[in-house]
């Protein structure tokens, strides 16, 4: 007779991942999820790239201001040394930041018995996949694909359109700097200009675009990815 599979972990470490365009939600999520494990009396430890300062140096925090406190880093390796003997679930944001060496820290900790849960962009403003973004899919057991609204014309968003010249692949920003949008209204470097949300509503006039912050979060997800304690 076969053997039934778990659907929860049991007496093992696994990796989540959940990845999207800016203003999807990622971080949100993130926090839910970190703050349920909180609830359940988890260890947790949270951990984020020190070039995000966006709204705090020592938090992460949604772009509907839900925060959480958190330890700044420059390399993904340092968790590996900051991570307490004690400590049962690991959250990192902006994952995308922190390099190939991400991948290597998340297996470890992983294999450590650990539930890690990182979140990240899994496109840059070209609509390239971000590394390490593809490779922590492939590895991670859970998987949460996010998408937004685009401003533009109000279709699900899974693409950032950054609004200024800057060919940087690491830019970092917010409102004003970069906007959700959908497929056909994405524009990737070398294409014509991206019309902002500001000239999509002179040209067109009562068109349902999102919200002042770039996107609105849509509640849609894909593939077994929202993690093990929604298998409940």
């Amino acid at each position: 007779m076969p053997a039934r599979m778990n659907v929860l972990p049991k007496n093992t470490g696994w990796i989540e991942v959940i990845c999207g365009p800016m203003f999807s939600g990622k971080t949100e999520e993130l926090i839910r999820r970190l703050k349920r494990a909180q609830i359940g009396q988890q260890r947790v430890q949270i951990f984020k790239p020190s070039i995000d300062r966006r709204y705090a140096e020592a938090q992460i925090v949604s772009h509907s201001e839900q925060k959480l406190d958190s330890i700044a880093i420059d390399r993904a390796e340092e968790i590996l040394a900051l991570v307490r003997p004690d400590t049962q679930v690991v959250g990192i944001d902006e994952v995308q930041f922190f390099g190939a060496e991400a991948v290597r820290v998340c297996e470890q900790l992983a294999n450590r018995g650990l539930r890690v849960i990182v979140a990240g962009l899994d496109q840059d403003y070209r609509g390239v996949p971000f590394d390490p973004m593809p490779h922590l899919l492939a590895v991670a057991e859970y998987i949460s694909k996010e998408l937004a609204v685009c401003v533009v014309c109000g279709n699900p968003a899974h693409r950032s359109q950054r609004l200024s010249p800057d060919d940087r692949r690491i830019l970092v920003g917010a409102r004003g700097a970069y906007e959700a949008r959908c497929r056909a209204c994405f524009r990737a470097d070398g294409d014509e200009p991206a019309q902002s949300k500001s000239e999509a509503e002179a040209a067109q006039p009562g068109l349902p675009l999102g919200e002042p912050d770039g996107g609105r979060r849509l509640g849609r997800r894909t593939g077994e990815g929202q993690g093990p304690e929604h298998s409940k």
